[in-house]
């Protein structure tokens, strides 16, 4: 029995997801290896915003997999950090702006 629910052996297992939906699974691939070309932003500048989501979002495959995506395109670990407070940052703000509905209903409420 694992000692961890999030097994790291199962990150190599992502693309077997096409073995129970291939049509599905396949348009997935092709969209996110699409997503991660370069662009108007880098794929270095990509990986950076795709470690910070995955913190936001607490995915521990994406946490591992774009640390390492991100350690092979030369971003320093301080980089790293930055991007991570900035999603951070983020999610809180986001927390504490949906505090003015109820503050809003709160005061319709008490009333």
């Amino acid at each position: 029995m694992a000692s961890n629910y999030y097994d790291p052996a199962d990150l190599r297992k992502f693309g077997n997801i096409t073995e129970w939906s291939e049509e599905l699974g396949t348009k997935f691939f092709e969209y996110y290896n699409k997503v991660f070309e370069e662009g108007a932003l880098s794929a270095r500048e990509k990986s950076l915003i795709a470690l910070a989501v995955a913190h936001v979002i607490q995915c521990p495959y994406c946490i591992d997999a774009y640390t390492k995506d991100g350690l092979q395109r030369g971003i320093t670990k301080e980089e790293m950090m930055e991007a991570v407070h900035a999603g951070a940052a983020i999610e809180s703000g986001a927390t504490l702006v949906h505090g003015v509905q109820m503050m809003n209903k709160y005061n319709k409420l008490s009333m």
